[in-house]
């Protein structure tokens, strides 16, 4: 059972650089190494070799291995270190020949339509006498014949290592139980066996404990970051792993090193950005997509777990494993522009809202301190209160407009007045619904449901509106109604000067009765 022997390597410096831009600092970079070595760890990758300019010793890509060899203790028998390349974006030529010390490991990757340009580039490496692992991406693209092709091709190469990689976090009991054994009975067994896991669905660390029990013909080796920081959502967490093989497997990894390396330099970027599991990347290793899917349709704001998951569902196979935006967007366009018959429910709504006094109410947080203003003014004017995208509590709304499916679903059991809906929108308690992609003049891939609605007005042949809550973006550090109405979307001065603009394009005579950065740019701008 020659799986007894396990080794674990951590990617924190490497993987976990798609956090931060590898943009460590210097000694942050080092004081990880140490921790990870006095911890036990028995490799350590501490970046990537990429076709970079220049040299910056505070991020951990570099284009020569010497770069990264200066992150190195200058003794240490106890460890290994490695460095990733990727066959597409790292010339052979840029790799010194190995000098018997610094970096040994070089790990492979490559996609599955450049493998065969990928094992070439992985035998020069070799040939340069530094130890090899081959890494396809996304393992669980392959069929099993593809699977045997490549590793008849890796036992003519000998590598020291061919690594299971599941990229989109999609991989199963079932089919890591199919897949290592299918590889460990055709894999020399000279070779050693990797495991690279993501936590899309939150299985790392099960399927870690099951490889690493798992009755196999080859040494084993298993990835892991401290506190799983990597692309989101993130890897698996190896001082889990490393807390499990000392329980389990006779280990002696000292996982207090690796809590030191955690809470000194990890946790504080933890607390400035997020990775982790999220119900969207689950989506995507439930199709088997690439993980830019997940994260395109995150950053539109306005689709909720049920939407991507309708648009997942009708996706063409062969865009699976390299993301295509052109085609994230058809999907996503396809998705929200349901066709609908709109002319009555248009035709009601002119004359209900002609002549009137209208107040639209935008989640901005100018509401909640303006609103003794804002309720004088609507009860004054005898206006009619149409909110958009949310449901202000303590005023009162005649209207409220929704073009989100995110805060549809927010807001939907606290209506008191009308709903008007676009036809993204499930039809279920909307009284006026109006075809989505008929409010898009002038907004391109936006999606702003202020804008999409003063559109209708226009079409209405509503040309005067008061707006309150319309504060623009970035403008305050608490910048909605409701913290709890944030989004993935971020925006600056440059949308609320892009907003400014469109307003202006769609004819409606606004008003603004709380401060606004669309009015300070409506000001100034001279691109009428």
């Amino acid at each position: 059972m020659k799986n007894d022997n396990i080794k674990l390597l951590d990617c924190t410096l490497r993987d976990g650089g798609y956090i931060n831009d590898w943009d460590w600092g210097y000694d942050v970079a080092r004081g990880i190494v140490q921790y990870l070595v006095q911890s036990g760890t028995d490799v350590i990758e501490v970046g990537f070799l990429r076709d970079v300019e220049g040299y910056n010793p505070n991020i951990t890509v570099c284009r020569r291995i010497e770069e990264l060899n200066k992150l190195l203790p200058e003794k240490c028998d106890t460890c290994m270190f490695s460095a990733m390349a990727m066959r597409s974006n790292y010339h052979i030529e840029n790799l010194s020949e190995y000098t018997g010390a610094g970096i040994e490991l070089i790990r492979v990757t490559a996609h599955e339509y450049d493998i065969n340009e990928g094992l070439e580039f992985a035998r020069q490496v070799k040939e340069k006498g530094y130890k090899v692992s081959v890494n396809p991406i996304n393992i669980m693209g392959y069929s099993d014949g593809q699977i045997l092709n490549i590793v008849e091709q890796i036992n003519e190469i000998c590598p020291y290592q061919f690594s299971v990689v599941d990229t989109f976090g999609s991989m199963k009991q079932s089919d890591l139980e199919r897949i290592v054994n299918l590889i460990d009975h055709n894999l020399s067994e000279n070779i050693r066996l990797g495991l690279h896991l993501h936590e899309n669905m939150s299985l790392g660390c099960l399927l870690a404990q099951k490889f690493s029990a798992m009755q196999l013909n080859h040494d084993v080796t298993i990835d892991g970051s401290l506190m799983g920081m990597g692309r989101n959502p993130g890897n698996l967490p190896i001082e889990l792993i490393a807390d499990y093989l000392n329980e389990n497997n006779a280990a002696r990894y000292d996982i207090n090193y690796m809590l030191d390396a955690i809470d000194d330099y990890i946790s504080p970027i933890k607390g400035e950005t997020l990775w982790g599991y999220t119900t969207a990347y689950f989506l995507s290793a439930r199709f088997n997509l690439h993980r830019n899917y997940a994260e395109y349709y995150l950053n539109q704001g306005n689709l909720t777990s049920r939407d991507i998951n309708q648009i997942f569902e009708r996706y063409d196979r062969k865009k699976a494993a390299v993301f295509d935006q052109k085609y994230a967007d058809e999907m996503y366009e396809e998705h929200l522009s349901r066709v609908i018959s709109d002319e009555e429910d248009r035709r009601l709504l002119a004359e209900q809202l002609t002549d009137k006094d209208i107040v639209l109410l935008a989640p901005g947080n100018t509401i909640n301190k303006f609103e003794e203003d804002i309720k004088k003014y609507i009860e004054n004017e005898d206006s009619v209160v149409i909110s958009v995208n949310f449901i202000p509590s303590g005023y009162p709304v005649d209207y409220a407009f929704f073009s989100n499916n995110r805060r549809w679903e927010k807001y939907s059991g606290d209506i008191h007045g009308k709903v008007i809906a676009t036809s993204n929108i499930e039809r279920k308690n909307v009284d006026y619904c109006i075809n989505y992609n008929s409010l898009k003049r002038y907004l391109g891939k936006d999606n702003n449901g202020l804008l999409m609605l003063l559109n209708l007005l226009h079409e209405l042949n509503i040309y005067h509106v008061t707006i309150a809550g319309a504060d623009g973006y970035g403008t305050m550090e608490n910048s909605y109604y409701s913290q709890g109405m944030r989004s993935y979307l971020k925006r600056d001065e440059d949308y609320n000067r892009e907003v400014a603009i469109i307003i202006r394009k769609i004819g409606v005579d606004v008003r603004y009765i709380t401060p606004s950065e669309y009015e300070k740019h409506f000001a100034i701008t001279d691109e009428w």
